[in-house]
C-alpha cells in the first residue's frame, strides 16, 4: 500500500563510468565557475584522485582548487565553520567533495552555510524550511560504496560539545553532480568494502519498507539490493575489479536516492545511537542490526519482506519458494551474507565485536527514542523493544 500522495526528488546529474573523474572540469566550465575549493579525504588525496581531476582543468580557466583535508571521521560542526572561513578567505565559487560520508556531509553543511550567508550550522537546524539562498554548486566524488550521500538532501554533522549527530535536510544541500569512477573506490580494502556495503543494504531494506515508501523508491531499492547480492561479496573478494566497483558505487547511490525520499527507519535510529555513545562504525553497525531488526518488523511487513526475496535471492529461488515462506527466506539470505562477510573479511556480527560494552546499552537504547530515523519506522516501538533487540545483538 502506497501513500495517497507523495513526492520524489533528486536533482543531481550523474557521471558514471571509466573516466568520469576527467568530466568534471566540463561540468564547472558549464557551471560558470573557475575558483574551485576541493575538500579531499586522506586516503583519496593518498591515492592521487585530486591529482586526476586536477589534470583534467590543464588548458581551461579553472584554476588549481584550494585543497581542504582536515575532516574528521565524523563531521563536525566547528570542521564546517572552518572550511567557511577557508572558502571565503581564498575567494571560491564551487565546491569539489572527494572522500566518503563525512566529507561529503561536511562539503554540504559548507553548501547550507553559504546558501544562508550564516557562519553557525546550530542556527539552522530544520533545515528543511530553508529556501535556496545563494547558490554555490557541489560536485561529489564519492570514495566509498555504502553512505549513498552523493545523492541524498541530508547531512549528518556532529556537535561535538553535546556528543549529539544532528541531522540536517533540505532540497538544497543534494550535490548538482555526482561523479562514479571505479578509480575513486578501487583501493578500499575488503573489510571497509564489506561494511560501506552492509550500509547501502539497509539504506535500501529500510527504504523499501520505511512509512514513506513510494513507486519510484521501490524502483531504486530493488535495482540497488539486486546490485548488492550479484556484486557486494565480488567486490570484496576482488576489491581491484573496476567492473565490480562501478556496480557497488551505482547500488550506493540508487539507494541513496530511495532513502533519501522515503526515509529510514529503526536500524538506523539504533545505529546512530551506538555511534553516539561507543563510537561504533556505522555500517558495522548496520550489518549487526539488520537482521534482529528485520525480525523484529517482520509480523508489520511481511509481505514487503517477502518480495525483497527477488532481488536478495533472483528470480528462480523467489519461484521456488511459496508464498508463505519468502519473508523468512529474505531474512535468513541477508543473514547468510552477513556470515560469509564475516568469515572472509571479519565484518562483525555482534555489538561486542564492535566493542560496545554491556554497560553502555541502557543509554543507546534511551538514545534511539529521540533519534529521528525512528518516526519512519512501520512498527511502533518502545524502550523495552529497543533494549531487547540489543540484547539479542550483544553477543
Amino acid at each position: 500500500m502506497f501513500l495517497p500522495y507523495y513526492e520524489f526528488n533528486c536533482i543531481t546529474k550523474i557521471l558514471s563510468g571509466e573516466n568520469a573523474l576527467e568530466k568534471i572540469a566540463v561540468e564547472i566550465l558549464n557551471a560558470g565557475k573557475s575558483r574551485p575549493m576541493m575538500l579531499i579525504g586522506g586516503s583519496a588525496q593518498r591515492n592521487g584522485i585530486d591529482d586526476i581531476i586536477v589534470k583534467s582543468f590543464s588548458g581551461t580557466t579553472i584554476k588549481k582548487p584550494v585543497l581542504f583535508t582536515d575532516i574528521p571521521k565524523d563531521s563536525s560542526i566547528d570542521t564546517v565553520k572552518f572550511a567557511l572561513d577557508v572558502y571565503k578567505l581564498n575567494d571560491c565559487d564551487i565546491i569539489i567533495a572527494v572522500g566518503g560520508g563525512s566529507v561529503i556531509d561536511t562539503a554540504k553543511g559548507l553548501k547550507l552555510l553559504i546558501s544562508q550567508n550564516e557562519t553557525d550550522l546550530l542556527n539552522l537546524q530544520g533545515s528543511e524550511y530553508i529556501k535556496r539562498g545563494i547558490f554555490t554548486p557541489l560536485i561529489a566524488v564519492p570514495t566509498t560504496s555504502g553512505t549513498g550521500s552523493e545523492v541524498t538532501s541530508v547531512a549528518v554533522i556532529s556537535d561535538t560539545k553535546l556528543n549529539k549527530k544532528i541531522s540536517f535536510i533540505s532540497q538544497w544541500i543534494t550535490p548538482e553532480v555526482t561523479v562514479l569512477d571505479p578509480r575513486s573506490t578501487i583501493t578500499l580494502p575488503p573489510r571497509i568494502t564489506a561494511s560501506t556495503g552492509a550500509d547501502a543494504l539497509v539504506h535500501a531494506v529500510e527504504a523499501y519498507t520505511c512509512l514513506q515508501n513510494n513507486p519510484v523508491s521501490d524502483a531504486f531499492a530493488f535495482s540497488s539490493i539486486s546490485l548488492i547480492r550479484q556484486y557486494l561479496i565480488k567486490a570484496v573478494a576482488n576489491n581491484k575489479k573496476s567492473e565490480y566497483r562501478l556496480a557497488m558505487a551505482n547500488a550506493s547511490l540508487l539507494a541513496g536516492m530511495a532513502f533519501s525520499n522515503s526515509m529510514v527507519g529503526l536500524v538506523h535510529a539504533i545505529g546512530h545511537a551506538c555511534g553516539s555513545v561507543a563510537n561504533v562504525a556505522h555500517g558495522d553497525a548496520m550489518a549487526v542490526l539488520l537482521v534482529p531488526v528485520m525480525k523484529y518488523n517482520q509480523d508489520i511487513l511481511y509481505e514487503r519482506y517477502g518480495n525483497l526475496l527477488l532481488p536478495l535471492a533472483g528470480s528462480d529461488i523467489y519461484a521456488d519458494t511459496p508464498a508463505n515462506r519468502r519473508s523468512a527466506k529474505s531474512i535468513e539470505y541477508v543473514q547468510n551474507m552477513f556470515s560469509y562477510l564475516n568469515k572472509y573479511c571479519g565484518l562483525p556480527l555482534t555489538l561486542k565485536e564492535m566493542g560496545v560494552k554491556e554497560n553502555q546499552l541502557t543509554d543507546i537504547a534511551k538514545k534511539t527514542l529521540n533519534e529521528s530515523a525512528i518516526i519512519m519506522n512501520p512498527k511502533q516501538t518502545g524502550l523495552k523493544d529497543i533494549e531487547n533487540i540489543l540484547n539479542t545483538c550483544f553477543s
